[in-house]
């Protein structure tokens, strides 16, 4: 009866262990890759093959799928490293970059650590290139900088199946004593260009006051300029019309001596005038006038 029992149970485990098999198996041997990543296939210790994304088929306990490889562009940011300028200045720089695996066989096997790598030769690379610079050019060619980096940092990760898209300095931070003496000659600047701009505008102002002057002057002067013009022309028309009057008139001597006449009492008025001279014409005058009056023969 026990004899019988454990044959039965035995028929009923073999069935039940074969299916943990080739379940265990399918799993083992079915691998589905992400978009955006790769895998290394090593058969029995040696590279084989790198899988793409996808449903792909190993052969189980034969090959072994390695982790995954993101072949995505990815940044890595460094913590700020000290470096020393031409000018004997300690500046920390922190740097950005951006990478991407194009490689993955090489990525695993050319180098232990790609993106350690990457660190250990942006420093170098930065300490080459701003140990030539003082500081002021640091400041000011963060351009020239990337671009040193980028060409190095390329050349020497092509044989690890990286390439380097971008090289970014993040930021460049002087000692604080030379940060200080910076902002205070920036302040000495900026005073500086506001004294000039305001020595500058009170020049012009005083340019267009003395401008403004001068055309008012000169318009003041045309304007008196024209007015005696005009007097004098309406005085010559006058007395034009004047003399056109008297001569259309035909006056004789007589009436011209009794207008002489009248306009002496005129000449007399004034208080300055504390002596009066008759004319020496006046006799003349006075004898046109009897001439006048006299009766006719």
């Amino acid at each position: 009866m026990i004899d019988l029992l454990g044959g039965l149970l035995i028929e009923a485990i073999v069935p039940i262990i074969l299916i943990v098999a080739v379940v265990a198996f399918f799993f083992r041997a079915v691998r589905i890759i992400p978009q955006a990543n790769a895998g290394v296939v090593e058969r029995l210790g040696r590279y084989s093959r790198t899988l793409e994304a996808g449903l792909n088929l190993l052969i189980p306990f034969i090959d072994r799928l390695r982790p995954l490889i993101d072949l995505r562009e990815r940044v890595v940011s460094f913590p700020p490293q000290p470096v020393i300028t031409s000018d004997n200045l300690v500046v920390q720089i922190d740097t950005v970059v951006y990478y991407q695996v194009t490689n993955p066989k090489s990525a695993l096997y050319e180098i232990e650590d790609f993106v350690m790598g990457i660190e250990q030769i942006t420093i170098t690379t930065l300490r080459n290139v701003v140990g030539g610079i003082d500081l002021e050019q640091a400041l000011t060619s963060r351009e020239t900088i990337n671009a040193a980096l980028r060409g190095v940092l390329d050349d020497a990760t092509g044989k690890w199946g990286v390439r380097v898209n971008r090289v970014e300095i993040k930021s460049i931070e002087p000692p604080e004593t030379v940060k200080v003496a910076m902002e205070m000659q920036m302040r000495a600047e900026r005073e500086k260009r506001a004294t000039i701009l305001t020595a500058e505008g009170q020049k012009q102002s005083q340019i267009l006051v003395a401008e403004g002057s001068r055309q008012s002057e000169i318009l003041n002067a045309e304007g008196q300029a024209k007015a005696q013009v005009l007097r004098a022309e309406a005085e010559a028309t006058a007395v034009k019309q004047v003399f056109d009057a008297v001569k259309s008139a035909e006056l004789d001597e007589a009436m011209l001596a009794y207008r002489y006449l009248e306009q002496l009492p005129l000449m007399a008025q004034g208080d300055a005038n504390k002596v009066w001279i008759i004319p020496g014409e006046l006799s003349g005058a006075m004898e046109k006038l009897a001439q006048a009056f006299r009766p006719q023969k």
